[in-house]
């Protein structure tokens, strides 16, 4: 049943709602990252996750409707960021969306990110209110 809606038992032990791997809802993703942690990843040539990410046992990530409230919520602030963009068909079978914040389906990779999927990459800074700012072409 492609794009069908099946319970799971994640990390955390709680049931949420995920579709099938088959199906790529989002052609890219993003992943907010500290310098930091990005410049490991591009020294391991791939990425293994934030912390959060570990203790989850997967890698979170947002689509770009989603991206600009993720950032406003967990990385407020923060102006050592970069953001991310993925190509979601390359991750395969481990990229899962999954019910999340407000009931709205998240983008979550249950692999260490290969850096061969990442598109682009771009600073996110802080405007003089301490908000991000996004690049224009993603709309966030």
């Amino acid at each position: 049943m492609a794009g069908a809606i099946v319970p799971i038992r994640p990390a955390r032990g709680h049931p949420l709602q995920v579709n099938h791997a088959s199906q790529v809802m989002n052609s890219v993703i993003y992943k907010i990252a500290t310098k930091q942690e990005w410049q490991a990843a591009e020294r391991a040539g791939l990425f293994e996750g934030a912390p959060v990410d570990l203790k989850d046992g997967f890698i979170h990530f947002s689509t770009a409707d989603q991206v600009a409230e993720t950032a406003a919520k967990h990385f407020a602030g923060k102006n050592d960021l970069l953001l991310i963009e993925v190509d979601a068909q390359a991750l395969g079978n481990a990229l899962k969306y999954e019910v999340s914040r407000g009931g709205a389906l998240f983008p979550h990779l249950f692999a260490p990110l290969d850096l061969k999927a990442v598109t682009r990459s771009w600073p996110l800074p802080l405007d003089d209110e301490g908000n991000h700012v996004f690049p224009a072409e993603i709309g966030a």
